[in-house]
């Protein structure tokens, strides 16, 4: 017993003075330590000294999984010292049935392992998506990705996709799991006997299609996948030491920085792409320095679209989350599809999480909570006229899509329709920097600018920011991204105009240069920059080094262009037809953008909802997508915006005919439409050019040939 005292002392001392608290991990640790020394099983201090969750708690996650060792380890453990080393890496309290799950578990393993070496893994973590993965294997030159589905005797849809999910992802963001056999299976224990088939999917010569087994066959299973996969043993500890550099769809990134993981945990940090922690850091240095110094600072962060502008934004606000601190910040967009589908993502995260903890939440409850964090900007402007006085509660503001504010006139004439203020005369931006001014000692607002991305009436652009600043705010110090002057943001002239403010500093890390999105491809932004600026040849150029990793095809048939989405994608990777908001006669085609699609259920819900992307029936415009991504698109190219031989023309379609747009203003509007559409897929785009009718007027074939033509001559496949 002096033994276990000894080691019992190294967790924190007798059991009974141990705090509440503490005890939810030290409760835990008792079969693990009773059963390491009378079983004997090897390693037991080290095993205490890896997963006792001091190191958590500084901000040290000491191991991805839960429990980890080698199968020879842990085929010689005790079944209550791999529990307890499970429950020990849990944050929070198991449920007993969690518990009964792991025990079955470890049951099954134990009884059909011993053949094999290798490594395994239990509760891996995949923060990119927020959860983990029940077992890992590494057998051989296989990853196995096991589900357990304990007491199931079916294996549902969503199933599935959960652990094919888990594969994909390993394959598409573990440094070491890319070019290795992956092979994820579904293990239904109550499942009656059935033949498991063993297939390679479309994409991936060694990534596996999911596998469905019972416990019976599961030995089989395994075996069959060995025999079929060749290749080098995969080495543990080399396989561990792997970067995991995941590039996260902006509502993944709300949901794990929101359940407390950081910016470096769930984005890439190759030499290729700034790093995304430079530039929250580099706003966080302006945030400290402008409250210890008692200044008020505003910067502007730039990036191409997909570089991770709104995960900066999201980070710092989920950094500073607390109302009670003096750091409180706000993410603020004028987006409503993307406020509104955030929201409802967090607030349905939320209550799935406490249910896993044994806890019930109402949904109200949890979006009272999310409303604090992510608010509509037109909500908070309005907040702030209620008292013009009072300064708001957030010392700092993260506004994302600022160039998407409003202009003078927008701004009052929305404020003499609609809030019967007859005498406004401030633009949108302006007002918003005098809400934040009214605080006596300091604030900070931090516009994330996208080029090139105004596409509605009213949209002032980054220059009335700077416009702003001249005018009214000549103490607030100035932190401008090096890239700012770009033609894209439209702020060159405006610039120059700083030039002899006292409080300017430009700044290389404000500015997000590669795309994240299109993690298999980052330069399909300057792809689509070059055909919409006409740069055919400089397009071909691009095309031949996206397309071997991220495949673009055009078609004139809406039947290819869906078989295709259905077939490049796999797990729950999400798809969708998107549109320009003008594309009006693609009627029929039953696309009819005047029927309003809910954003919500077209970004959230599952392939089992009419109303999801994935049915293919409801489409989305650039003004649901801005900001968001998918997987997969099918850019549908309708009359709106058409090539010719004297460059783009841009039409409206009013009544029974197409009519030109003349105003330059518009143009643009029209251009940025398809700019946004086409920089919306991370992993691959089907363009769809119909074919046009000649027994209709309006759908003349001589209005989409020459668009199809264009694009087959930049290079890409026709399907």
């Amino acid at each position: 017993m002096g033994r276990v005292r000894g080691v019992f002392r190294s967790c924190g001392g007798a059991y009974p003075g141990i705090a509440g608290d503490r005890r939810q991990f030290i409760c835990p640790l008792l079969p693990m330590l009773f059963g390491c020394i009378f079983q004997n099983a090897p390693h037991a201090k080290e095993r205490i000294d890896n997963y006792y969750p001091v190191g958590r708690k500084q901000g040290k996650f000491l191991k991805r999984a839960y429990y980890s060792d080698s199968i020879s380890n842990f085929l010689l453990s005790d079944i209550r010292a791999i529990l307890g080393s499970i429950e020990l890496g849990n944050d929070f309290p198991s449920e007993q049935t969690q518990r009964d799950a792991w025990l079955e578990e470890i049951r099954i393993l134990q009884s059909i392992l011993s053949p094999y070496q290798g490594a395994i893994y239990f509760e891996y973590s995949i923060p990119r998506m927020g959860q983990r993965i029940d077992v890992l294997l590494l057998i051989g030159p296989v990853i196995f990705v096991l589900e357990f589905k304990v007491g199931e005797k079916e294996f549902p849809a969503h199933a599935v996709d959960q652990v094919w999910d888990y594969a994909l992802d390993l394959k598409n963001f573990h440094e070491t799991s890319h070019d290795r056999f992956i092979a994820p299976i579904l293990i239904a224990t109550k499942a009656n006997s059935a033949i498991p088939s063993i297939a390679v999917t479309p994409k991936h010569h060694d990534l596996l299609l999911p596998i469905k087994s019972g416990v019976e066959q599961l030995a089989s299973v395994i075996e069959q996948v060995l025999s079929f996969c060749e290749g080098d043993n995969i080495e543990p500890k080399e396989w561990e030491a792997g970067r995991y550099s995941p590039t996260p769809t902006i509502i993944e990134a709300a949901l794990a920085l929101y359940g407390g993981h950081s910016v470096k945990e769930i984005s890439r940090s190759d030499a290729s792409a700034i790093n995304l922690s430079e530039t929250s850091d580099s706003i966080s240095k302006i945030i400290r320095s402008a409250k210890e110094e008692c200044h008020k600072a505003i910067c502007f962060v730039t990036g191409v679209p997909g570089a991770g502008k709104t995960l900066v934004g999201l980070n710092i606000a989920t950094t500073h989350i607390d109302k009670n601190k003096e750091l409180y910040s706000v993410y603020l967009s004028g987006n409503g599809p993307l406020v509104a589908i955030l929201r409802e993502a967090l607030a349905r995260d939320k209550v799935r999480r406490e249910k896993e903890r044994g806890r019930k939440l109402k949904k109200g409850a949890a979006m009272s909570k999310v409303k604090m964090f992510v608010q509509n900007v037109h909500q908070f402007r309005d907040e702030c006229l209620v008292d013009p006085k009072s300064a708001p509660i957030e010392h700092v503001a993260l506004f994302d899509e600022a160039q998407r504010a409003w202009n003078l006139e927008q701004t009052s004439s929305f404020m003499r329709g609609k809030k019967h203020i007859s005498d406004f005369n401030q633009s949108e931006p302006e007002f918003l920097i005098s809400c934040l001014n009214r605080h006596e000692d300091w604030a900070v607002i931090v516009c994330l600018v996208g080029g090139g991305q105004e596409i509605n009436t009213g949209e002032a652009g980054i220059t009335e920011w700077i416009e702003s600043l001249n005018r009214s705010f000549p103490d607030w110090h100035i932190y401008i991204s090096s890239q700012l002057s770009d033609s894209e943001y439209g702020a060159g002239e405006v610039l120059d105009r700083l030039e002899g403010h006292p409080n300017v500093a430009c700044k290389d890390e404000l500015h997000l240069a590669v795309s994240m999105r299109s993690f298999r491809a980052e330069n399909v932004s300057h792809l689509v920059k070059q055909l919409l600026d006409l740069n055919a040849e400089g397009a071909r150029k691009t095309l031949q080094g996206v397309t071997p990793k991220y495949p673009i095809v055009i078609t004139r048939n809406f039947g290819k262009a869906k078989e295709w989405l259905r077939s490049q994608a796999g797990g729950t990777e999400r798809y969708g037809i998107v549109v320009s908001s003008q594309a009006q006669r693609l009627k029929p085609h039953a696309i009819d953008v005047k029927t309003p699609v809910d954003p919500i259920h077209w970004f959230l819900d599952g392939k089992e909802d009419v109303r999801s992307s994935y049915y293919l029936e409801d489409v989305a415009t650039e003004f649901h997508v801005q900001g968001l991504e998918l997987d997969w698109t099918c850019v549908t190219w309708d009359a709106d915006f058409r090539y010719s031989a004297n460059g783009w023309d841009h039409w409206s379609f009013c009544g029974d005919r197409w009519n030109r747009v003349r105003k330059t203003e518009r143009q643009i509007y029209l251009k940025n439409a398809y700019r946004v559409l086409l920089t919306r897929a991370r992993q691959g785009m089907v363009i769809v050019v119909p074919p046009g009718d000649r027994d209709d007027a309006t759908r003349n074939p001589a209005y989409y040939d020459p668009t199809f033509e264009y694009l087959r001559n930049i290079g890409f496949t026709t399907l």
